[in-house]
């Protein structure tokens, strides 16, 4: 593989694969809070929060990691405020105290957050606007969670929590450090994964494993959200494919209801993260694969999601759990024995099948779409390996896996655009479904 290539394959899963607690939404709005503090220099008297249609809708109905089972924007953006280390970033509520909890608490009732909704920005948007002691503070990210282009104090461009703003960044496609997402195609995933030094990402993959198996396991014996996974489990212990679903629903099952345990995210999110991981993990320890070959499984399903999801967006009314179990499902072709075209077939038969699921925000049904996903993948896995595959013209069925991905990107990001503005009025109560 071309050297420049194949550090641009390692910089993407280094990029990818950070560490995040909670739903990255209402973390990614504590973060820009606490940004706003840090460059204000003092506790504000009050913050203006801005955000796109994607993160209220994210963000209305998950809970609020360390917050004491508090919702919403307020409760994300105070609890920030008051407690939030900007410079843990995604982890930035790791450190918040029952004295933080108590302030952000009597903050909120004491309407000391106003929130809008931001027209005409990004899919993934939020901005905070803090007051006090005579001055003003401005912070925003846009298109990916920490993607920091506004940080100013009365105006003027700051450094805070050691950040500057990147005004009109974008590290979705190509940006200084060679990370390009554009580049990457099966292909080239394919070779990467077989040809990959273990020990260039050995330590991130590691991680995801270590950390979204302890989540997993955390849903799967604790009573979290609507315990999908521990029902699952329940249900058919013996059978593989069932247990691959319930790995990864209950870890959705917990960090959509506030379980405070970091995880290892994909494509900005923890769920897409953790169904990318976790069936591929259950699948290698049911072959009895070695190790080796679980780390090359886990980066072919990363990558694999990070190019089916590039082209639909960061947020959008296409439920990532799809593109983060399509890639889980061509990982385990691999395992299996796939050949390169047994793994493209095993995408296209799962965009094929569930490519339609919804986004309708954060929230524990999260984990029932998460199964879902996985089920199709495995599905979708099984076809692929019996040589019997969803044909071109069928659908949106491509004359290849890379034009089926582009074509569910499309109608991910464009043609249900629409879609996600109804299901954010239905949402808010914008929308009266019931004349």
């Amino acid at each position: 593989m071309d050297p420049n290539a194949y550090r641009n394959h390692v910089n993407i899963l280094h990029e990818e694969l950070v560490c995040a607690l909670g739903c990255t939404e209402p973390i990614a709005v504590a973060y820009v809070a606490a940004l706003a503090r840090e460059a204000l220099g003092t506790l504000p008297d009050h913050i203006d929060v801005s955000c796109s249609g994607n993160i209220i809708k994210n963000v209305k109905s998950v809970t609020v990691p360390n917050s004491g089972g508090q919702r919403g924007i307020e409760a994300a953006a105070l609890l920030g405020m008051v407690g939030g280390d900007a410079t843990s970033a995604l982890e930035v509520l790791q450190s918040v105290t029952d004295k933080d909890r108590e302030l952000a608490a009597q903050l909120v009732a004491a309407d000391a957050c106003s929130v809008e909704l931001a027209e005409d920005v990004p899919n993934l948007y939020v901005r905070v606007v803090a007051s006090g002691a005579g001055h003003t503070s401005a912070a925003a990210v846009a298109e990916r969670h920490t993607n920091v282009i506004e940080l100013t104090r009365d105006g003027e461009p700051v450094e805070a929590a050691g950040v500057s703003a990147r005004p009109g960044s974008d590290t979705c496609g190509s940006d200084s450090d060679g990370c390009d997402r554009s580049s990457l195609s099966l292909e080239s995933i394919w070779q990467f994964a077989h040809e990959v030094r273990i020990d260039d990402v050995y330590d991130v993959i590691e991680r995801q494993l270590k950390l979204n198996r302890a989540i997993s396991d955390e849903g799967l014996h604790g009573d979290w959200g609507a315990r999908i996974g521990k029902t699952l489990l329940l249900t058919r212990p013996d059978d593989i494919s069932c247990r691959a679903r319930a790995v990864a629903a209950a870890g959705s099952d917990a960090r959509m209801s506030g379980c405070p345990m970091p995880v290892v995210i994909n494509c900005g999110s923890g769920n897409q993260g953790i169904t990318s991981s976790m069936p591929v993990e259950e699948y290698a320890h049911y072959l009895r694969v070695d190790h080796e070959t679980l780390i090359r499984a886990v980066v072919l399903s990363d990558l694999t999601a990070v190019h089916a999801k590039r082209f639909i967006g960061e947020l959008s009314a296409f439920c990532g759990a799809v593109t983060a179990a399509t890639g889980a499902g061509a990982a385990i072709c691999y395992l299996r024995g796939g050949s390169f075209a047994q793994y493209q077939a095993t995408i296209a038969n799962t965009l094929a099948n569930v490519g339609g699921i919804v986004c309708d925000g954060a929230k524990p049904s999260c984990a029932a779409k998460i199964a879902a996903g996985v089920d199709a993948a495995i599905l979708g896995c099984d076809m692929a390996l019996a040589n019997v595959d969803f044909r071109p013209g069928e659908g949106l069925v491509g004359d290849s896996a890379e034009d089926t991905i582009r074509s569910m990107g499309y109608v991910g990001r464009v043609g249900m655009h629409p879609t996600d503005v109804e299901i954010l009025n239905i949402m808010i109560g914008k929308t009266d479904v019931r004349g």
